[in-house]
């Protein structure tokens, strides 16, 4: 029986997913490493499970899996899916002697400025970028890029504590807020402009086995920074041609780039106006926001048991064939405060219902999102990628949030 260290804060169901997958999985012993316990139906997930006061701490989940490994004998291997932990998972790693991804990688793409210099090191196209430790680092960017830039934790992920600044001003504003300094640096990039994607893979032992691509609506930023934008991503049905060619090959050179072995992969990338390309940034991780479960529905494919058949079986059962284009709209509205209402949800229904094949509305009462996933979503499937958009379109214009 092959033990299997699952780790997570905290037993969110998006979280849990990836869990049941691999706890699925023939002749494997589920542990768990976690804040809270899971309850419910996944209380019974895990054969053992540790509990420790904080998720994120390296020397407490070293402790608790030498915890797992003496009552259950090695472990074979030690998992999980947030972006925030892959840096501790690997030392979990190292310390009991499992395979997997090191501290090394982990912090090469967690890190985002090293992760640029890296993949710039490879002649890969990325935001110009620098580390800002002092007024004088500023002013040199600024000479360099100009500005609008965005400024934002060199460890941060999904557009959190991430903004655009205009100008000299807010730039020091900015910088005050955060305490920027020796010890305690910001990013700064310049600001890409142009049509925002991401680009998914699988990759088991250094190769790329199965790739997934999304085209966002518009960029996660201006979602961030307009609250009452509905945020849209759209799988289009076929990627094998010519228009994706470029990015594909981007995409695979940067995960070779960084040094992934075994593992899911999210890069989200830019193509100018002028037809260009360049890496916004890259995780070593499966993507948030349903992308995991728009890309099983794209392919007729379980991507949750895809994931777990990787990192656990150092296997891939695949190819998967792209048989539908998928959407997903992401509901919000205007206002603070909870949800009051959530309206046009029937006539949606009539007009794009058939397409439907999975929804959470808004729950009147909940506390808003501050989240671009908003408060919930729809997601659609067709074998026409067009006939998908325009279902976004009229989803985004009919469903409204309201809140007070």
């Amino acid at each position: 029986m092959r033990n299997v260290v699952f780790v997570a804060p905290f037993p969110l169901d998006t979280t849990l997913r990836f869990a049941r997958a691999a706890a699925a999985l023939g002749d494997v012993r589920m542990l768990g490493i976690m804040q809270e316990a899971p309850r419910g139906g996944d209380a019974g997930l895990f054969a053992d499970l540790v509990t420790v006061s904080d998720g994120l701490d390296a020397g407490q989940l070293v402790a608790a899996a030498r915890v797992l490994e003496r009552r259950h004998g090695p472990i074979h291997r030690v998992l999980g899916i947030l972006e925030a932990l892959q840096v501790q998972l690997g030392e979990v790693r190292r310390a009991l002697g499992v395979p997997g991804t090191s501290p090394e990688t982990a912090e090469l793409f967690r890190d985002k400025a090293r992760m640029k210099d890296e993949l710039g090191r490879h002649g890969l196209p990325c935001a110009r970028h620098r580390l800002l430790r002092s007024w004088h680092d500023a002013e040199a960017l600024i000479a360099e890029v100009g500005l609008p830039v965005v400024l934002k934790p060199p460890a941060g992920m999904g557009c959190k504590a991430t903004w655009r600044v205009r100008s000299v001003d807010e730039l020091r504003a900015a910088l005050a807020a955060i305490h920027a300094s020796p010890d305690n640096p910001a990013l700064a990039e310049e600001l890409l402009v142009g049509r925002e994607h991401s680009f998914e893979t699988v990759t088991i032992g250094g190769q790329v086995r199965f790739h997934s691509l999304s085209r966002y609506y518009p960029t996660p930023l201006e979602v961030m920074e307009t609250p009452w934008i509905q945020w849209v991503c759209v799988l289009p049905r076929d990627i094998s041609g010519p228009a994706w060619a470029d990015a594909v090959e981007l995409g695979v050179r940067a995960v070779t780039a960084l040094g992934l072995d075994t593992g899911f992969t999210h890069m989200e990338w830019f193509r100018r106006d002028d037809g260009s390309l360049a890496i916004g940034e890259i995780a070593a991780r499966p993507p948030g926001a349903h992308i995991v479960r728009m890309t099983g529905l794209a392919h007729d494919a379980d991507m949750y048991r895809a994931w777990a058949r990787a990192v656990v079986d150092d296997a891939f059962d695949g190819p998967f064939v792209r048989r539908y284009a998928v959407g997903c709209a992401y509901l919000r509205g205007v206002g603070r405060g909870r949800v009051l209402r959530v309206t046009g949800v029937d006539r949606a229904q009539e007009l794009v219902g058939r397409l439907v094949v999975e929804a959470r509305l808004p729950e009147p009462g909940a506390q808003r999102s501050d989240s671009y996933e908003g408060d919930g979503h729809v997601i659609v499937r067709d074998p026409d990628t067009e006939v998908v958009t325009a279902a976004m379109k009229t989803i985004i214009e009919t469903i409204q949030v309201q809140y007070g």
